[in-house]
């Protein structure tokens, strides 16, 4: 089975300079390089400059060479049998060590906010602080995550509302919304079609959306979205990974109460003193 990148090499080899055709002429031939090799190693392979090889993942639509690599990796492990060899229960999850968990959790944090533009938090911050309204929506896992946003800014501001990703009440709740109401969407692989109705229905009513998701679907979520904030969520292929997902939220809340100091410490005020009256806590 061909792999994403040999797809994508296919797709774009007419377009490639004579130079970047080389290289991906050596990688057609031997998908598993990818996994063996540094670029430089590839761009001697080819014979041509280190430079070029790094515009040629480029122009294939790769971030740099780290990510494709990571791409060969958890294709390899989405297709490959765990190992059967028996080991420690306390150093294994998912047939993973623990260090190749946290390392890869770490680099998806890492990249994942060293390329956040600077320039998003103000612009999701002021839309979320002029919303009449803020709703949060995701389907599958992402649902969950969907109920930790509304969670964590109901904390912060009035009028924060969750829509159930199985459905259960969509009607009342598209039908509260309203124009210049902020639409938080939580979106990873697989989409269910009806977020296209979905989407739709949204625009037609005029919601500013801020969509948090998967990097490559970056390109495809700016078309309906006034913001897309992506993040890296590689994982070993059994399950999505949420920690950038859900340190997103975390950050665009931070943000907002840098913007609304003084209205969010009045709400946390008034909030506790109900907690208090209510007798909830011990």
């Amino acid at each position: 089975m061909a792999s994403r990148l040999i797809l994508r090499i296919h797709e774009k080899h007419a377009r490639l300079t004579s130079s970047e055709q080389k290289i991906a002429n050596v990688l057609v031939e031997n998908q598993g390089l990818i996994e063996t090799h540094t670029a430089t190693e590839l761009a001697n392979m080819a014979g041509v400059s280190k430079a070029t090889t790094a515009r040629f993942f480029r122009s294939l639509g790769y971030v740099d060479f780290e990510e494709v690599r990571l791409q060969a990796r958890e294709e390899r492990d989405r297709t490959q049998p765990y190992s059967q060899k028996e080991q420690a229960p306390d150093q294994v999850i998912l047939g993973r060590s623990i260090v190749d968990h946290l390392d890869l959790e770490l680099r998806n944090l890492t990249r994942t906010f060293e390329e956040l533009r600077s320039d998003r938090l103000p612009e999701v911050a002021e839309i979320l602080s002029t919303a009449p309204r803020v709703w949060f929506l995701g389907f599958g896992a992402e649902d969950g995550v969907a109920r930790i946003g509304k969670t964590l800014f109901s904390r912060l501001r009035h009028d924060v509302h969750y829509i159930d990703g199985a459905g259960q009440d969509w009607a009342s709740d598209l039908a509260m919304m309203g124009p210049r109401d902020a639409l938080v969407l939580v979106t990873l692989e697989t989409r269910p079609k009806l977020l296209r109705s979905l989407l739709a229905y949204a625009r037609t009513s005029r919601l500013r959306i801020i969509t948090i998701t998967d990097h490559r679907y970056q390109a495809q979520a700016e078309r309906f979205s006034e913001t897309v904030l992506p993040c890296h969520v590689a994982s070993y292929g059994m399950l999505n990974t949420h920690a950038t997902v859900v340190s997103m939220l975390r950050l665009l809340a931070i943000a907002y109460v840098g913007k609304n100091a003084v209205a969010v410490k009045q709400r946390a005020d008034t909030l506790d003193a109900i907690v208090e009256e209510l007798d909830l806590l011990e």
